[in-house]
């Protein structure tokens, strides 16, 4: 997880890239490269205190699995999401089919931080 970092990193230069006009989007585009950067910082970082609260959980087989692993797919999904479906040439102004990317992301960090609640409630 530590090391998914980097590649955010890598995504905030290619941010003020964008900011400076240096690569060509739209408006629709260039908030839906804000959102998908924001939610990869945003969701790794929740993702790194999950790991954590799981072990403290003692969860353990399928619910352990989903408890670690649910926010951190959806860091991936959500991001991918708003990128993929905001790419293209031209005059791009709203999202193609691969926004159902971002509503797997949301269906997977609900089940990971509710897997991860209830087994912290039960501990």
């Amino acid at each position: 997880m530590l090391l998914t970092i980097v590649g955010i990193e890598f995504g905030g230069w290619f941010m003020t890239q964008v900011v400076r006009g240096k690569v060509p989007m739209t408006a629709f585009q260039k908030s839906f490269a804000r959102a998908g950067h924001a939610h990869a910082g945003a969701l790794v970082t929740l993702s790194l205190v999950t790991l954590v609260l799981t072990d403290l959980a003692g969860l353990q087989g399928a619910w352990g699995w989903v408890a670690r692993i649910g926010v951190p797919a959806s860091a991936a999904l959500i991001s991918a999401g708003f990128f993929f479906s905001s790419m293209g040439r031209g005059e791009v102004t709203q999202p193609n089919r691969l926004i159902w990317l971002v509503w797997l992301g949301a269906l997977s960090l609900g089940a990971g931080v509710v897997t991860l609640g209830v087994g912290l409630l039960a501990a």
